[in-house]
């Protein structure tokens, strides 16, 4: 009996850890400003960065890019966009992620497309 209770107590453990599923979407910034443009991608649920390791997503002046990532779905995603170079003039959550924004936040859905507009 006392090794039964143990497997009903495991059984419920592992029925209860639910596996999140990843999804890969894409980001397309369209980068409208005259100076190229930093940018990363904070989750709001997990300590996690994209590009990550210390690197960024660079954007060349007048340009468009998709930008892949993998993230788990339903995960909260912020951005945050700086001009290359001088991080004081930042967009979206800036670059520490510690700015205040509105409409810089999207979900991660499977196979959508989140339009970044930086303008000028």
């Amino acid at each position: 009996m006392k090794g039964m209770r143990g497997l009903v107590l495991l059984g419920l453990f592992v029925l209860g850890a639910a596996p999140v599923a990843a999804a890969d979407m894409s980001l397309y910034v369209k980068n409208q400003r005259s100076d190229g443009v930093a940018l990363e991608l904070f989750s709001r649920d997990r300590d996690t960065v994209w590009p990550g390791g210390d690197k960024v997503f660079l954007i060349d002046p007048r340009a468009r890019k998709s930008v892949p990532i993998s993230c788990n779905q339903g995960e909260r995603l912020c951005w945050g966009a700086w001009v290359n170079g001088n991080d004081r003039l930042s967009a979206g959550v800036g670059p520490d992620n510690d700015q205040p924004c509105d409409t810089c936040c999207f979900i991660c859905v499977e196979h959508s497309t989140e339009t970044i507009d930086l303008a000028e």
